[in-house]
């Protein structure tokens, strides 16, 4: 039997062990609610895509089709804007020269300033310095731009027309509070905001894993969940947003190396 001073010194190694396990098993629950988010959603008829993923900040998600041949990328990305009453913009963006917002080629939906319908404005975002009402080229060329509203949310279609050979891409994604003069006024900068970045693998159907939050950002708020419209649409691959997942297995494996510890 262990003595009383083993006991203490394997006490502290199990309250850790436990401390571990709990975030974990919670990181696994998230991702399964994710994906059963981004596989509910029903989008008017003649849109559907390939793969599905809830993006881990925002409350976001990604619906894409890559024909790798054509080198096209069609997109719907679901998002509500950061403003009172569904006020506000989205935006959904591939950066080919960065993992930040500088060099972004962004597609932005808002409400027109003379009107209650949805525009969908392109940007390259070269600077930090606001954007203005009409749109500017982007690198990519732009087809099939459109938006509608569902249930809070708002849906931001277009298709991309990418370089030959692309495979991975970086995206950036941003939700935004308010339109001022018929232009996108600027984000907030909680860690969310920030944090809202990653890499999409095309053809894959998948998110690379993102870097870790940087530790002044780590105190952050959390995202809020993004929930499914209606059934989910056929030949859907749906995907987890990106983290660090534990399988069951080895979380048994850990809770018994932790038993044992104490035993």
């Amino acid at each position: 039997m262990a003595s009383a001073t083993q006991h203490r010194r394997t006490f502290p190694l199990a309250i850790l062990l436990l401390a571990t396990l709990v975030p974990m098993r919670a990181a696994a629950a998230a991702g399964g609610a994710s994906k059963a988010s981004c596989e509910g959603e029903k989008f008017p008829a003649g849109r559907s895509y390939a793969h599905c993923a809830a993006l881990p900040y925002l409350g976001a998600a990604l619906h894409w089709t890559y024909d790798a041949k054509a080198a096209s990328l069609s997109v719907a990305f679901v998002a509500k804007p950061a403003g009172a009453d569904g006020a506000g913009w989205v935006s959904w963006a591939i950066n080919p020269t960065g993992d930040g917002m500088k060099g972004a080629q962004a597609l932005v939906a808002f409400k027109g300033a003379s009107s209650s319908a949805y525009v969908v404005n392109t940007y390259n975002v070269t600077g930090y310095r606001p954007l203005g009402s009409a749109s500017t080229p982007i690198a990519f060329k732009a087809t099939d731009l459109a938006a509608d509203e569902s249930g809070g949310e708002v849906r931001l279609y277009g298709k991309l027309q990418l370089r030959p050979g692309m495979q991975v891409v970086n995206h950036i994604w941003q939700v935004g509070s308010a339109v001022t003069s018929g232009a996108p006024a600027k984000h907030a900068f909680a860690n969310e905001n920030l944090e809202a970045k990653g890499k999409l693998v095309l053809a894959g159907g998948s998110l690379a894993p993102a870097p870790a939050p940087s530790p002044e950002r780590a105190a952050g708020g959390q995202s809020a969940k993004s929930s499914g419209n209606g059934a989910p649409s056929g030949g859907k691959q749906s995907t987890a947003a990106a983290g660090t997942y534990v399988s069951a297995p080895v979380l048994m494996l850990l809770a018994l190396a932790g038993f044992l510890a104490i035993v």
